[in-house]
């Protein structure tokens, strides 16, 4: 396998990687500019799926989940590829995205997260066509939507769905993961708790249940449980609204709790103590809600897997020594359904979710070319086998 991958790094012509560079960080410059919040994605899909046309590649649409899908053929049109990066992004719609640069670094919200994955994307199939370089398998390019927050994963669900009997392998672009592979996607449960009560003046009628007070009891009982350090289990209460003014007792509160945890067992556990507390925080007056509002399902490859083996033999081409990590990406919905995948990076920077999200553009070099190495190695291999799995 590293025959094969050094072999081909010295075959292509590296010499207009400057010039891609800088065309990729451009474009991640104006995919930034787009709002495109969990639901909202169009605009962005139309002007990747616009960029795809120019590109001259074949089969492109945008489907009912605002992915945008193109085709790349390759010399065997049997055995194909699926190359992802989402386009939505945590901010509202009426967020300043104006970007800035300070020296190496450039801020604008959702930037690194995931306008730069998208871009890099383009760069390749830009790299392909002006070298003309026909892939060894067909390679599917999905710029999905609804992967953040409440999107639960729905865009790339829908992705695999449709693709799932003609790719034999995934890779997930996540912009700012440079020199990490994600082999494992982490169990994800979201839930929407809710609480509602007869409500009241906070003056005439105190002593009578509060929708808020109830809630932040819930909250409280939340806090004080103690989930597993091996297998790594979290919780995270992001979000709480409700009550209708200060001296009202509130008829009407909500929370959204992120649980996770590197064991699907160890999830259903925490779980099943969350909805506990919620029961035990019931009384009269007071109606406490449980919903599950998301559900990213776990999976993952072993550490030997060659496609994990081609991740880490282009990094360290490109002079990174890469490591293996688990997470929550949109790998983890064919890693669940047993399909190989893994999740890389194109840059570094820092601030995800934050209106002061920024990336290095120094290392978008090393990390356009690992990227090239790892879609062009992976292809070259399938060519010929039946199935990666079946490369060693």
């Amino acid at each position: 396998m590293p025959s094969t991958l050094k072999a081909l790094d010295a075959r292509l012509d590296w010499r207009g990687l400057p010039h891609l560079v800088r065309q990729v960080i451009d474009l991640a410059l104006d995919i930034q500019a787009i709002p495109a919040p969990t639901f909202q994605e169009r605009a962005r899909a139309e002007f990747v799926a616009a960029h795809f046309v120019e590109l001259g590649l074949q089969q492109i649409e945008i489907d009912a989940q605002q992915n945008v899908y193109a085709l790349i053929p390759g010399v065997n049109p049997d055995r194909a590829l699926m190359l992802t990066a989402h386009t939505d992004t945590v901010f509202p719609a009426s967020t300043d995205l104006t970007a800035r640069r300070d020296g190496d670094l450039i801020y604008g919200p959702g930037l690194g997260d995931n306008s730069i994955g998208v871009a890099a994307m383009l760069g390749l199939a830009s790299f392909l066509r002006d070298q003309r370089i026909t892939p060894g398998c067909n390679i599917w390019l999905v710029a999905n939507s609804q992967e953040e927050g409440l999107g639960d994963l729905c865009g790339m669900k829908a992705a695999f769905a449709r693709l799932q009997d003609r790719v034999q392998a995934i890779i997930n672009i996540e912009g700012m993961a440079l020199g990490h592979i994600y082999r494992a996607g982490i169990a994800v449960r979201r839930l929407h708790i809710t609480a509602q009560a007869e409500g009241g003046h906070s003056w005439l009628n105190f002593g009578r249940p509060s929708a808020i007070h109830g809630l932040i009891e819930v909250g409280a009982r939340i806090l004080a449980i103690e989930p597993p350090a091996s297998p790594r289990t979290t919780y995270n209460i992001g979000l709480i609204e409700g009550g209708q003014s200060i001296n009202t007792i509130a008829s009407k509160a909500e929370l959204w709790l992120d649980l996770r945890s590197e064991d699907a067992r160890a999830l259903r556990m925490l779980e099943n103590e969350v909805r506990q507390q919620v029961e035990a925080a019931a009384q009269p007056g007071l109606r406490l809600e449980v919903r599950v509002v998301g559900d990213r399902p776990a999976g993952s490859i072993h550490a030997d897997h060659p496609l994990v083996q081609i991740a880490l033999e282009a990094l360290e081409q490109v002079g990174i020594q890469g490591t293996l990590e688990s997470g929550s990406t949109d790998a983890n919905v064919p890693l669940a359904a047993g399909c190989p995948a893994i999740t890389i990076g194109i840059t570094r920077g820092g601030n995800a979710h934050r209106l002061d999200e920024y990336i290095e553009t120094p290392p978008a070099a090393a990390g356009l070319r690992q990227l090239i190495l790892v879609v062009l190695t992976a292809a070259q291999t399938l060519q010929s086998a039946p199935t990666i799995d079946q490369l060693f």
